[in-house]
């Protein structure tokens, strides 16, 4: 029997297992922005609750796999890897900049975070979803970094705006029963607000290329 693999599960295991530091080529400014290519999680302010996804679909809508956000801190499903819009590379250890379009793929099963003109299940916003095959979607996948400053830094948080629908990726607190009891409905919403905020937390960093040689910060509870 064949076993499908993940790419990105191989390139995250080999980002914790084989990829070194490589000192002295960073400043600390640098280290505080969150940059292409990195594996990350990302945690909403208002309800403290982090994005996630996995191998359910929605019942209604698209019938495209869901996203939601769950209180874990430790879940592996909880894990995005920042890539650049679907036709236009993302140099890994590049700063992303505010204004900047970015997909974001999930680790585990390589869909993109997704939206569409659907309405989410619990509240009648626009339906959020993870859509695509081995990291490879539509331009539904994209999303633009509202921010302040010049990029997206770690210790504040940004907006994630999408790019042809112009919602903002919100939770505004419903929760789903089973099979997902407790998950925290994530959709779409109009207008800034609380309810849209995301601060990026653990994760793998990835660091600036410097004479081809790659380096790597990784932060807590990998």
């Amino acid at each position: 029997m064949s076993v499908r693999v993940n790419p990105f599960l191989l390139l995250f295991r080999c980002i914790i297992f084989s990829c070194f530091s490589v000192s002295g080529l960073l400043g600390t400014s640098e280290l505080s922005y969150v940059t292409c290519g990195s594996v990350i999680k990302l945690l909403n302010t208002k309800h403290n609750v982090r994005l996630h996804s996995h191998e359910v679909k929605y019942g209604s809508g698209s019938g495209q796999q869901s996203v939601t956000g769950v209180t874990e801190a430790d879940d592996s499903n909880s894990y995005w890897r920042i890539r650049g819009k679907s036709d236009i590379v993302c140099q890994r250890g590049n700063p992303v900049k505010c204004g900047e379009t970015i997909r974001l793929t999930h680790i585990n099963t390589g869909r993109n975070l997704h939206s569409h003109y659907f309405t989410s299940p619990l509240s009648g916003n626009q339906e959020v979803s993870a859509f695509g095959e081995d990291g490879e979607g539509d331009n539904l996948d994209n999303w633009t970094v509202v921010c302040s400053g010049t990029y997206w830094e770690r210790n504040n948080p940004v907006r994630f705006k999408h790019t042809a629908t112009e919602v903002l990726l919100s939770i505004t607190g419903e929760q789903y029963g089973r099979p997902i009891n407790g998950q925290r409905e994530v959709h779409g919403m109009q207008y800034s607000n609380q309810y849209n905020s995301w601060k990026a937390m653990e994760g793998i960093f990835m660091k600036p290329m410097e004479v081809s040689r790659a380096g790597v910060d990784v932060h807590s509870e990998l």
